[in-house]
Parts: structure tokens; sequence; C-alpha cells
């Protein structure tokens, strides 16, 4: 094919319209569906189509010269476009090559921006790289360039046919439950997932902001429409303990309306197409039966998310209470590692409360372990919605968080997030912050270690007429950057007893700028009176060991250091 060598496989179904998908698994690998460019993203150069409405998604934009021709089958192919936190899948129905346009048959989930980055894939034209595959619908035929080694009569090739594995279907609202079911060492692979296509569904799955509609390419956050391979409904204290939820196109487990008290413990979750776990609905639930509550993840292993959807999030708990997640490893997602809450603003309705997040390691969110990425924006290590009373998040661990034009957080107090605790945790090695809160009230964050944030180390969005945080006794240690970003006007926080230090050669501690002045200035307007501006003492912090030595000057501010030993899943 093209010149180069393939193997084909007759797919009758396909030819017949019965069958498509976009994943295809080799010997136990996820093959590369024919992509352009192979590696890296293009980036779109214009929008014909401007609108000054962000959520308004577009059909069309124009590439930059060079980067695409009108190929013969690039009709066949979805461009994937990434904007603020999301992506988009994008039919390609035309191609203008003297204009440089490509036209959709979906629109993208908000207004799109010149330098978004992109890809195409599923074009026959396309496939050049050994470990790339392609699905000829028309014909029905199946393509695919073998790795060096690889023989078709020894390989194994799993093309995905289910949207779901496993389907747990109890009644809530009618009191019937699965109930007490333990699943152990299971696998649970090979599930695919498709766009709905009425507009009733979509709206049901949150598709998109404010209209939800069929023709719209992705989701509104965190790719929440997408479903687990393993869905439940009115599951009620029952287990999954060493179970592996692998290479899927959707989510890996899915404990939706009604699952109340289970346990997931010693499970791995990797090669995702979506995320790792879903806890809980988008909806509201009166009815206390329906609500999704009390349920633990526990020393479990979440990684390599968001391969199809890459907003995905590896712990998603959408409008659910009193959920534990302990001492889980979660990295390598393009988008947020643990996401807690769905409402935005002050609703007192909201039900994602009492919920506790610690001894968890969470790295490589939006910034890949083999350096892919950042794509998408507006992201943390942790990312919170509405009203939370009783949630804390201690002694976690997060680090290596990039956001692409904004937002790559460590810990992200969202739209209205109030009365959380945040207390213990290192955070290092973020884009834009270890600490965010862009508005909310009440929250407390006290006793973290924040390292080395590239653009300003705490960052404060919405002045509002309430107290929006405390921070105090923490550490705050850098070496590029501000050490706060944003907005600092109004004074309704409270900041003490903080450690600040500046680790660049040279770096004056009289330099330090506070809300635009000096620390003395900020401590006239009745902040950090107990501050402490002094090298922490940390063991080797260039090299993320932030031990403190002895006699360290932290003690003058209270902290006390985490112990990072346990955090991630617990020896078996």
């Amino acid at each position: 094919l093209n010149g180069r060598k393939v193997w084909v496989a007759d797919v009758p179904e396909a030819r017949r319209g019965g069958w498509s998908f976009r994943e295809l698994w080799v010997n136990g690998r996820r093959a590369v569906r024919a992509r352009l460019p192979n590696r890296g993203y293009l980036q779109v150069a214009e929008l014909p189509d401007k609108t000054p409405n962000w959520t308004d998604g577009h059909a069309r934009f124009c590439y930059k010269q060079g980067d695409l021709k009108a190929w013969p089958t690039l009709t066949n192919a979805d461009v994937v476009v990434m904007t603020r936190w999301v992506e988009s899948r994008l039919p390609v129905v035309g191609v203008n090559e003297a204009a440089r346009e490509l036209k959709f048959a979906k629109r993208s989930v908000f207004q799109l921006a010149p330098g978004d980055p992109y890809y195409v894939e599923g074009a026959l034209d396309l496939l050049d790289a050994p470990g790339e595959w392609c699905l000829d619908q028309a014909a029905g035929r199946l393509y695919y360039m073998p790795l060096l080694g690889e023989r078709p009569e020894k390989a194994e090739a799993v093309a995905p046919v289910l949207r779901f594995v496993l389907r747990l279907e109890g009644r809530p609202e009618a009191g019937r439950f699965v109930q007490g079911v333990r699943f152990h060492g299971l696998r649970f692979s090979h599930a695919t997932w498709d766009f709905p296509r009425d507009a009733e569904t979509a709206k049901r799955l949150a598709m998109v902001w404010p209209a939800p509609a069929p023709d719209i390419g992705g989701f509104a956050q965190a790719a929440v429409g997408v479903s687990g391979a393993v869905w439940g409904e009115g599951v009620r204290a029952s287990a999954f303990e060493r179970c592996a939820f692998m290479h899927l196109g959707t989510y890996g487990l899915e404990l939706a309306r009604g699952c109340q008290s289970n346990r997931i413990a010693r499970c791995e979750f990797g090669d995702l197409g979506a995320g790792g776990i879903k806890i809980g609905e988008t909806r509201i639930r009166d009815n206390p039966a329906e609500q999704a509550r009390a349920n633990e993840i526990a020393d479990c292993h979440l990684h390599h998310g968001g391969r199809t959807f890459h907003s995905a999030i590896g712990i998603w708990i959408g409008q659910s209470p009193d959920n534990r997640l302990l001492h889980n490893l979660i990295h390598d997602f393009y988008y947020t590692g643990i996401s807690i809450g769905w409402t935005w603003g002050y609703d007192p309705k909201a039900l994602a409360t009492n919920n506790l997040v610690a001894f968890n390691h969470v790295h490589h969110i939006g910034v890949q372990s083999d350096g892919d990425g950042p794509i998408l924006s507006d992201m943390g290590g942790i990312y919170t919605l509405g009203m939370q009373p009783g949630t804390r998040i201690i002694n976690n661990l997060w680090h290596d968080i990039a956001g692409l034009r904004y937002g790559g957080w460590g810990i992200y107090f969202d739209e209205g997030s109030s009365s959380i605790v945040a207390e213990s945790n290192v955070v290092y090695r973020t884009t834009h912050g270890g600490f965010h809160q862009h508005y909310g009230a009440t929250n407390i964050v006290r006793n973290n270690l924040f390292a080395f944030a590239r653009d300003h180390q705490i960052q404060r969005s919405r002045e509002e007429p309430h107290v929006s945080f405390s921070f105090s006794n923490n550490i705050v240690l850098f070496n590029q950057g501000a050490v706060l970003g944003g907005s600092w006007k109004n004074d309704r926080f409270v900041m003490d007893a903080n450690l600040y230090w500046d680790l660049r050669p040279g770096a004056n501690p009289q330099d330090m700028k506070f809300g635009g002045g000096t620390l003395e200035q900020w401590r006239a307007r009745g902040h950090d009176r107990r501050a402490v501006i002094a090298d922490p003492g940390c063991v080797a912090p260039l090299a993320d060991d932030f031990r403190l030595r002895r006699n360290s000057p932290a003690r003058l501010v209270g902290f006390q250091m985490p112990d990072l030993r346990r955090v991630g899943p617990r020896p078996r």
C-alpha cells in the first residue's frame, strides 16, 4: 500500500455499515490509528466564522500552508482539536486546498482559537509508520503496518465491538439492589464508545453548554458522557479487588445512580480511551436511595488515560458525598488527576460533600512522562467545584502538572469551591501555580509545601465580598516566576505565618513582591505579619527531596513536614 508492506483483513460488517471502531490492539498494545503528524500536533491557523460567544463551536477552520493536502481519503478522517479544557472529534467532510480550509460534520465544543493544537487520524493516506492501522469502512478492509519482528501468523489483533463489558443493573428507586457481590482478579478489556446521535441522549450526557445537540463533537468537561466499560447502578456493599481495567476506549469503571458503600481496591486502570473511575452522576438526586455515596477507592494504580478522549479524568466524583480516595497512584492523563463536584457556584444542594482524598500520589498531569503535551488548559492535580463542607485533601503528593495556555495547577478550587481543607500536601513543578482558587469561600489551605511553579506560586482570581480562603503555615519555595498571581486587591482573604524563599542565585528577599507591593506593604494590609523569609533548608529540593534539615526555620511558622513515604499504594 503506497509502496509500504502492510497486513490487510476483510471486515464485511464494516462495509455493511454495522461495525466501525477507532481502537485496535495488536499483541496487547494499543495500535496507533493512522495520523498526521505521527508525533506532536499541528496548529489551527484561522477561523472563518468568528463569534463573540466562547461557547459557540466551529464547523470549519483554516490550516497552515503545507500542513495538509486534499488526499483522496481525507474525508474519511477525524480531526481531533483541543481548546480550553476539552477536545473535539470532528469528522472531515470537505477540504479546500486553495483556501486551506477543512469542513466538518460536527461543531467543536467551544470556540476555537488560532494556535489550538490538533491532529488528523483515520485516513488511509496517512498510514505511513510501523504500528499504525486504518479501517477503510467503505471497502470493508482493515490495514495494519507491522512493527519490526511481528508476524501475522503469530499476531493477535482485537477490534472492539461492545460498549460495555459488564452492566450491573439495580433499581434503587424501587429498593432493588445488586448487593454483596465481589469481583476478584478479573480483567475487563476492549470496550468501545461513540457519540449518541439523538439530541435527548446528548442532553442527558451533558455533552455541551448551553444547548446540547448531537452535532457537537465532544463534551463540556471531563469527557463526562463517556460511560465505563464496567457500569453499575444500584450497586451496594460490593467490591472490585485486584481487577484490571485495561485496553479500553471508555472509562474503566462507573458506579452511577444509587451506588453506595462499595470498595475498589488494588485494581489497575491503564491504556484507557477515557478516564479511570467515575463515581456518581452530574444530576443532584433528592431521593437518598438514588444518591451515589460512601464508596472507597484504595491502593489502585490509574495510568495512561485519555488516549482517545483527552479531557477524561483519573478519578471523577460527581454529585456524590462521603467517598474515600486513599493511597492511589495516578499519572499520565492529559487533563485532571482527581475531580470532585459538578456544581458551578454556591448551590447549597450540591452533594459532593465530606469526601476524603488522602495519601495519593498524582503526577504527570497535562504533560506526559514521555514529554507529550500539554495540549489542554485549566486543569489540576485535583480539581473541585461547588460547596463541599467536610471535604479534606490531606497528605498527598502532586507534581509535574502542566497546562497549555493557562491553568496547570496542583490544587485547584474552581467555581464555588467552599469549606474544603487542603492540608499537609506537597506540590511541585507546575506551570501556573501550586494552588489556585478561582472563587469560593471559607477554604483552608495550611501546612502545605508548594515548590517550583513556573509562572506564579499561588493564584487567586475572582474578588468577592466574603473571605475566600485562609492560607497559613505553608512553605512557598520557588526559583522562577512570582510569588502571587491574579487578583489580591480586596483583602478578603487570610494569609499568615507562611515561609517564602526564592532560590534564584542573587535573589534579594527585599525585592520579593506581594500583591504588587513589598512585604512591609503587604503586612500593613494585615497579611503575613508572622511570615518568615528564609531558606527552609530542604535536603535537596532541586532533586525533589524536600525533607527538612534539623533546625529548619520552617518550625517558626509551625510547618510540619508530611511523611511522603506513606503516599501511593501500600505494600501488599
